[in-house]
């Protein structure tokens, strides 16, 4: 599947290329003015918090913090036009089988409805129990509603999708490929990335994981086997998703409403997609839903946290094209003294991509920046943590196409012990990882070079 997939990707993104005039990322130097406020805008489920309301909250959650996280705040509000949003709890899941775990029990918990918006959804074996899960909840009159991606689907039988409409379920297959479903707003290029669920307006789950058995099995994360233990067709993709609750949730409500909106799909059945939510923990967070109408605030929120590092930056991602802004923020940072380390694939879906993004190594190396490619498993996690405090989770690749083409959606987490999670997760990947030297990655064999710059011809592309 995931060729078959792949295949046709390249030819649309081919036929794209053609028909479609290139967009350029937003400029570095234009994302933040003059400092216009001393505190970011904080919303509640009671709205938005009155400046003094707001410092005094950010003033207890951040106490410990080692870093100008209200600064920093400041400037990615200003960069994004995001506020953001406290009271939530946010809890981290790794790899496929403790999400999908957790996200099917969710389901099942359902009252109201289900809202689940992702790129894949297999016919497969967790794809077929999700389904199943999914079509019992509609026949206990659970309102449900699936919106999948044209392309990310490609491989999945109109069968499947049928069955599921046939038990009252609301399917809507996001940009299709055939132009004819899309009279007039054919948007081949633009794909819905997003990995979104959510469970009666109370509970949401997002991140990088797809509905598809490449998450059957687990990676080797946290794992007590040696990589010699297991066959390779064991080992599941590495990815890392998280569940939300609190006011937070509304927000990805919104954006799969939204989403569901613009495809021109008719009204959604009436229902209270919006209950109240009330403080779930302490966590402030910052929800960024992106589509390609708009300059990217996923984009724009990674480029100012990177510049304004003091002490580390730590990403992990899957698919590794960066532009030459991000480069060059690496560097700048690793340059005055941040430990820049990045985990990037070692075993890839996509080989082409793993070439462009190698096509970089070089010039990170000599900067100063630490790489390390995971082995065994598939690397899918796209995730940052900066200064212990910044994180980011999401679907966002580092490459064009999340930046500019895609639809999608990563959370920012501003808390010192929630980064502390994510850079023990980090550290833990560094252990089933393989450090490139600089060194030894001069003497790599020119045919390996030869594919690299092939690659990167395509980089605004794949």
């Amino acid at each position: 599947m995931i060729k078959q997939r792949f295949a046709a990707w390249c030819a649309i993104a081919a036929l794209a290329c053609a028909v479609t005039a290139c967009k350029s990322l937003p400029d570095a130097s234009t994302m933040t003015g003059a400092p216009g406020q001393s505190t970011p805008t904080v919303t509640t489920q009671h709205g938005e918090l009155k400046q003094k309301q707001a410092a005094a909250l950010l003033k207890r959650r951040w106490a410990r913090a080692s870093t100008d996280l209200k600064g920093l705040a400041v400037l990615e509000e200003q960069a994004t036009g995001v506020p953001m949003i406290a009271g939530n709890a946010v809890t981290l899941l790794f790899d496929g089988p403790a999400t999908m775990r957790a996200m099917m029990e969710a389901a099942r918990g359902a009252k109201k409805s289900i809202n689940l918006e992702t790129y894949i959804f297999d016919h497969d074996e967790i794809g077929g129990q999700f389904a199943e899960i999914l079509m019992q909840k509609r026949s206990e009159g659970v309102v449900v509603n699936i919106m999948v991606d044209g392309v990310g689907t490609l491989a999945t039988p109109k069968e499947f999708f049928d069955r599921l409409r046939q038990a009252g379920v609301n399917v809507l297959v996001f940009n299709p490929v055939d132009p004819t479903k899309r009279p007039g707003k054919w948007a081949l290029n633009n794909r819905d990335h997003r990995k979104i669920m959510i469970v009666d307006g109370l509970v949401a789950f997002t991140g990088g994981i797809n509905i598809s058995s490449t998450y059957a099995n687990s990676s080797l994360f946290r794992s007590k086997k040696r990589p010699d233990d297991v066959s390779q067709d064991k080992v599941g993709w590495r990815d890392t998703h998280i569940k939300i609750q609190g006011p937070a949730v509304g927000a990805l409500q919104w954006a799969f409403i939204d989403n569901w909106v613009h495809q021109d799909a008719g009204e959604l059945p009436q229902i209270d997609y919006f209950p109240q939510l009330a403080p779930a923990g302490d966590k402030v967070v910052r929800v960024l839903a992106t589509s390609p109408d708009h300059d990217s605030s996923i984009y724009k929120s990674l480029v100012v946290a990177i510049g304004e590092s003091k002490k580390s930056i730590y990403l992990t991602a899957a698919y590794f094209v960066p532009d030459r802004q991000i480069v060059d923020g690496l560097i700048a940072a690793a340059k005055r003294g941040v430990d820049v380390q990045l985990v990037l694939p070692g075993v890839s879906d996509h080989g082409f991509i793993r070439h462009a993004g190698e096509s970089f190594y070089e010039e990170l190396l000599a900067g100063g920046v630490r790489i390390h490619q995971l082995q065994v498993a598939v690397l899918h996690a796209k995730t940052t943590v900066i200064d212990g405090m910044w994180s980011s989770i999401g679907s966002a690749n580092i490459d064009r196409r999340s930046f500019i083409h895609n639809y999608e959606v990563n959370v920012v987490v501003l808390d010192p012990a929630f980064g502390r999670e994510m850079e023990a997760a980090f550290k833990e990947d560094v252990v089933h990882s393989k450090e490139i030297k600089l060194d030894a990655w001069k003497r790599r064999p020119w045919s390996d070079r030869l594919r690299e710059a092939m690659a990167r011809l395509t980089e605004y592309w794949i």
